[in-house]
Formats: C-alpha cells, sequence, structure tokens
C-alpha cells in the first residue's frame, strides 16, 4: 500500500495503486491528486516549471491534468516545511528578544508626553 501526501491539506493519500487516477479527488479537501503540483517532477524555477523538458505546458498546475510523466511525489509539503521553518524561527527571536505580541501598540496621543 502506498501513501502520499495532497498538496493542498497535507492529507494522506493511501491506495493500493501506484499513482492517483487522472481525475482522483483528495477525500480530505476535494483537491486534484494527478496534478503537478504533486508530482515529483514540479519545479518552479525549471522552464514549464517542470524537471521534464518536453513536457507540454499546464497552465494550472494545481487543477488536473493528464500528464503521463506524473510520479506522485513524496514527503512533506514544501509549505508545511516552510511553515515549521518560520514558526521555529519566530520561536528563537521571540527567546531572545521577548514577545512583545502581548503588548497593545503605544497611542498616538502618548507618543510625545513625558
Amino acid at each position: 500500500m502506498t501513501s502520499f501526501l495532497c498538496h493542498k491539506c497535507g492529507a494522506s493519500w493511501e491506495s493500493d495503486k501506484r499513482q492517483p487516477g487522472f481525475k482522483e479527488l483528495c477525500a480530505n479537501c476535494s483537491a486534484y491528486l494527478h496534478c503537478c503540483r504533486n508530482c515529483r517532477f514540479h519545479t518552479p524555477s525549471a522552464h514549464n516549471q517542470c524537471y521534464i523538458p518536453n513536457t507540454e505546458y499546464v497552465a494550472d498546475r494545481e487543477n488536473l491534468n493528464f500528464c503521463e510523466e506524473f510520479e506522485f511525489r513524496q514527503g512533506a509539503r514544501a509549505s508545511a516545511v516552510n511553515a515549521d521553518k518560520k514558526q521555529q524561527a519566530r520561536d528563537a527571536l521571540d527567546a531572545v528578544f521577548g514577545d512583545d505580541d502581548e503588548k497593545p501598540p503605544p497611542s498616538f496621543d502618548n507618543l510625545f508626553k513625558e
């Protein structure tokens, strides 16, 4: 049984099949699973945003496509990894400088009073 993650919600897709069908939807968020964002060859910095140079242009990377080169991406979504890194960085800064989010900003009237 294979298990992969949806690009949109991160829900696990588990199946006896190796790849989702062309029109298969995520059971959690109804996003298309056979799309560029779920493909291991999707590379935003590459020509046509695909590591395979001869693929046809796909306008909507989150919508279904009929690409025969599709292979489900393994591992966590980049956005989930980036969110974790962002939270870790924020926690480290708060540990050094303190968390000032709880204090309300000073009012304009009190800025110049002693």
